[in-house]
């Protein structure tokens, strides 16, 4: 993905904007036009919590505020710009790169998550940001579980102008993943994405078929997959928490995707995930089209989330 254009950092601004309106209106309240005290910078510690920030950023974010602002009475722009500031400096470290086209070819990149989650959706809407800038992609439908997984993914692929590969409905999936891999490298696929399955009511079963997976893809190449995009719902809040705890337990994440941050008030959970993860955030999806899904920017993002501008609009 490229870098964020600017007309997607005014979309970012707008998908959180159930988020800022919330983060806005309490620090209005608690924050404009007063002195900073404890009492106050505890209401502040509360709002980031209740905004799904999570404890320890929480926190550190308002011990910022108080070694900055104790004592002090600000306007409301310059504690968004501050609190921009200090949620940013929580989110750069875990920035994240995803540039499948420098790498190897063929490039295969396993995606995972819960049913749900967005990750057929997002799955298609790389391959059409990859085609349209030139590479040839081949898609696996890798959830043979769910017929409806597969004809969506065909229907992506389809839109993005990118091969297809399935299997009949409860095949091996390990198998087509070792066919893909095979195709993609004998017939000079530039990229091969591989889609999975996600039912979590049977945890331990997926885990296991995932790890099939990933043994039967580094039998052909040690290095493979190259990328596996651990893809999160933002509107289920905190338990994408627990998701990506146990996803990244069992399995090698090297990259998080977290999407429909448009349609959650609860924007600011990215943040714990992303503390809690060994893998960065790479790409954040706010809206349905192929556009909007996009590069991770931890500055963008943080004023985006208080309801600020994007720096260079």
């Amino acid at each position: 993905m490229t870098a964020p254009q600017r007309g997607w950092l005014s979309r970012l601004t707008d998908g959180l904007s159930r988020t800022s309106r919330q983060m806005t209106a309490q620090v209005a309240q608690v924050l404009v036009a007063r002195p900073l005290d404890q009492e106050r910078l505890d209401a502040l510690e509360e709002m980031l919590i209740e905004a799904d920030l999570g404890p320890h950023a929480a926190s550190r974010i308002t011990q910022a505020f108080a070694d900055q602002r104790f004592g002090k009475s600000c306007g409301e722009d310059e504690v968004k710009e501050a609190l921009a500031a200090a949620v940013a400096a929580e989110l750069t470290p875990r920035q994240g790169r995803f540039d499948p086209l420098s790498g190897p070819r063929p490039y295969v990149v396993l995606f995972i998550g819960v049913n749900g989650s967005g990750k057929t959706t997002t799955l298609g809407k790389i391959a059409a940001d990859l085609t349209g800038r030139g590479a040839r992609v081949l898609i696996a439908a890798g959830d043979t579980f769910r017929a409806a997984a597969v004809e969506q993914l065909h229907v992506w692929a389809t839109r993005a102008k990118a091969d297809f590969i399935s299997r009949p409905h409860g095949a091996d999936a390990a198998g087509l993943a070792f066919d893909a891999f095979e195709r993609g490298r004998t017939e000079g696929y530039d990229v091969v994405l591989i889609d999975t399955a996600g039912r979590m009511q049977n945890k331990q079963g997926l885990m296991d078929e995932l790890t099939k997976v990933i043994r039967v893809l580094r039998r052909q190449d040690p290095d493979a997959p190259h990328e596996v995009l651990l893809v999160l719902d933002a509107t289920v809040g905190r338990n994408a928490l627990a998701q990506e705890n146990i996803f990244g337990n069992a399995i090698g994440v090297t990259g998080i995707v977290m999407t429909k941050l448009d349609g959650t008030a609860r924007g600011g959970v990215l943040v714990p995930v992303a503390q809690a993860s060994d893998s960065p955030i790479k790409l954040i999806g706010v809206g349905e089209g192929v556009e909007d899904l996009q590069a991770f920017d931890a500055a963008a993002f943080s004023r985006s989330l208080v309801g600020l501008a994007p720096a260079n609009d």
